[in-house]
């Protein structure tokens, strides 16, 4: 690990470019633990949402997964919890896993430390006072982390948690719900985690293709269980 990490370092310093992708590599951080999927022969498939909460789509998401009866995990951002309180208790009420995606969205890359550290911190506070359980796994918003902020999580000893299937990351696919979930469906193996965004009117195309997705998994065996739940299914020693 050490090795890879100067390596990366010296690949840093010397390319822009290379620094840009190594800050989006969802399997990899040069510092602290990172969670990308679980490497289990078990049918578990962690299904995930970021940012939110937001009226109206929160309910909407939370009424699709009571009646496939399924949980998921929220990644929360710690601007809208402030604006709309009455939604993170929703969430964990139905029996969903939340955590922290950071206070303001912003990209955790080329930011210094007091920043990365309020944004984490804040966002904590929200969903600590909401009565939200700990631990907070922590997912960089954009999926963005370079050096700081690893760093940061690392000395707070926090688990970032990413994704190995992003289905949204192909824009031909967002056009279509269709596509959309038998891409995901098709995909999907045990162990992942997988990145859905459905907070907002521009993610109208995911929200309807979410049933399907779920509905698709669930016919191929797999069960839905919480991100926390997944890592109990980590190889002893991981």
């Amino acid at each position: 690990m050490q090795i890879r990490a100067i390596f990366f370092l010296v690949v840093m310093l010397f390319s822009g470019a290379a620094a840009w992708r190594l800050s989006s590599m969802a399997d990899f951080q040069l510092f602290g633990a990172l969670v990308h999927r679980v490497d289990t022969e078990a049918p578990l498939i962690a299904l995930t949402f970021d940012d939110g909460p937001v009226p109206g789509k929160t309910e909407q998401i939370l009424q699709i997964l009571a009646t496939e009866n399924v949980p998921a995990t929220f990644f929360l951002t710690g601007k809208e919890l402030e604006q709309h309180p009455e939604l993170l208790p929703k969430i964990l009420n139905a029996g969903h896993q939340v955590g922290n995606h950071s206070y303001s969205h912003q990209r955790l890359v080329f930011k210094t430390p007091g920043f990365i550290a309020r944004e984490i911190e804040q966002t904590d506070a929200l969903l600590k006072q909401g009565g939200a359980p700990e631990p907070y796994f922590f997912r960089p918003p954009y999926g963005k982390k370079l050096v700081l902020l690893p760093w940061y999580l690392s000395e707070q000893k926090r688990l970032t948690v990413t994704w190995d299937l992003a289905p949204e990351n192909y824009p031909q696919l967002t056009k279509d719900p269709a596509k959309l979930s038998a891409f995901t469906v098709q995909q999907a193996k045990a162990g992942s985690i997988i990145l859905l965004h459905v907070m907002y009117d521009s993610r109208s195309n995911t929200m309807t293709a979410v049933p399907e997705i779920i509905r698709g998994l669930k016919a191929r065996g797999f069960r839905f269980v919480t991100v926390q739940e997944l890592l109990r299914h980590r190889p002893v020693g991981y």
